[in-house]
C-alpha cells in the first residue's frame, strides 16, 4: 500500500499526535510515495474539469491529487466514493472497504 503526503497528512489528523499517526501507517504497512509532477498536473486537469463542469467547492484539490496520485503509483484506490473518482479518473480501479 502507497500513500502521497496528502493521505498521510489527513490520517494523522485524527490521531493524538504525528508519532502514533506514523506507527499506525507503518502497522498498516503503508509506504510513503510522494506526489509527482506528473500526478500533480494531472490533478490539475481534472480539478478544472470539474470546476467548468459546475462542481462545487464541497471537492477539495487534495481528493484530485490523491487519485492522480494513486493512477500513477498504484494498482487501484481505497475510497467509498466511487461515483466521483470514476467520473475524473475513469481508468483508476476502485475498491470499497465497505464491499471487500
Amino acid at each position: 500500500m502507497v500513500a502521497c503526503e496528502v493521505v498521510w497528512a489527513e490520517t494523522a489528523g485524527f490521531f493524538p499526535s504525528a508519532d502514533e499517526a506514523g506507527q499506525a501507517l507503518a502497522g498498516l504497512g503503508a509506504e510513503f510515495a510522494s506526489l509527482d509532477a506528473g500526478s500533480a498536473l494531472r490533478a490539475g486537469d481534472a480539478w478544472r474539469s470539474y470546476r467548468r463542469r459546475g462542481g462545487k467547492r464541497e471537492r477539495v484539490i487534495a481528493d484530485f491529487l490523491i487519485a492522480a496520485h494513486a493512477l500513477s503509483h498504484a494498482d487501484r484506490l481505497l475510497t467509498r466514493d466511487r461515483g466521483f473518482y470514476r467520473t475524473y479518473f475513469p481508468k483508476l480501479k476502485l475498491v470499497d472497504p465497505t464491499k471487500a
